[in-house]
């Protein structure tokens, strides 16, 4: 039996440490896990709660605007979109463009699962609903290691982690084989359709081609902006497919073909290692936890050799990237 009002109270703190939060660094809640939420929406669907205190969305958005604001946050409203069982407002705080989930009736939002707190491995605001500093480390040994990246396509950490992983990529792609993995579509229907883009790029072409699509999609400001406007995304995706020598109509085709069978075989191997968070750094089939800096990667990477080829000695940066797009 779920305790509703149990999970009501935690909610409202977690509301206090996120407004607190995101004076501070708003980033952190870019990223979401929607588990309680989720729970709350189907519990007082089921009693009749939600359904019977149905508010709009454009009161829904300004009451999490209100309340940011009541804590100091300095947010402004830019749009809200009704996702089924919630509301997915996004808010301006720092220039940063940010969604939030809020219930259908505006009394609770969310943002993670996660204890805002720092984490002593994986460093400040992790998006990785699976970081656990007691996750195993025993990674076996490999002539050719397997080194999954689990990656939200839009989640401003896993594009932090796929911006350091791409020097570790440069180096090693010849010895390691490098997977970025799926995990499903939290932040909405564009998130699916750019993981369908880049699944087909890679099929289509090849994982090189792949990882310079990414590092492309990663840097554009503009495209995080989109949050996967078809009308806006026009105006950058195609200049990315000419520099590539990527064909557009191939992909699409591809994207409406057999991408998606890749797609939920890919989600079913998250699921079948319980790793929902991004990103999740698995190698050799053991989920690893590690800075977010090129060369500790490397270090891992390099850990599950049966005899660690010379690349293993290149010095790589030792700085994080900054999370999100750009």
């Amino acid at each position: 039996m779920i305790d509703e009002e149990k999970i009501i109270k935690e909610i409202k703190k977690e509301e206090h440490k996120i407004i607190k939060a995101l004076r501070n660094n708003p980033w952190i809640v870019s990223t979401f896990v929607l588990g309680i939420l989720i729970i709350i929406s189907l519990v007082m669907t089921s009693n009749g709660r939600l359904t019977e205190n149905v508010i709009s969305a454009d009161i829904a958005g300004q009451n999490l605007i209100d309340f940011a604001n009541a804590q100091g946050a300095e947010a402004t409203l830019v749009g809200v979109k009704d996702n089924g069982q919630f509301y997915e407002v996004t808010v301006s705080i720092k220039g940063q463009n940010l969604p939030l989930y809020v219930s259908k009736d505006g009394k609770f939002f969310t943002q993670s699962l996660i204890p805002l707190t720092k984490d002593p491995v994986m460093g400040n605001n992790v998006a990785n609903s699976n970081t656990n500093a007691n996750a195993p480390q025993d990674v076996p040994k490999s002539d050719k290691p397997i080194v999954e990246a689990f990656i939200f396509s839009y989640c401003p950490y896993g594009l932090q982690f796929e911006k350091v992983l791409f020097p570790v990529y440069d180096i090693l792609k010849n010895k390691v084989d490098f997977r970025i993995v799926a995990i499903g579509a939290m932040h909405g229907e564009f998130e699916r359709i750019e993981t369908l883009r880049q699944i087909s790029i890679e099929q289509l072409y090849n994982k090189d081609k792949l990882f310079v699509y990414l590092k492309e999609f990663n840097a554009n400001t503009n495209i995080g902006s989109c949050r996967g406007d078809d009308a806006c995304l026009n105006n950058y995706l195609p200049d990315i497919y000419s520099k590539l020598r990527i064909d557009k109509t191939k992909v699409e085709n591809y994207m409406k073909s057999n991408a998606e069978k890749i797609y939920n075989e890919q989600n079913a191997r998250a699921n079948s290692l319980g790793i929902g968070g991004s990103p999740t750094f698995v190698v050799n089939g053991v989920q690893v936890q590690v800075n977010r800096d090129s060369n500790s990667i490397k270090e891992a990477v390099c850990d599950a050799f049966n005899t660690k080829p010379s690349e293993c000695s290149q010095s790589l940066s030792t700085q994080s990237a900054s999370p999100g797009f750009g």
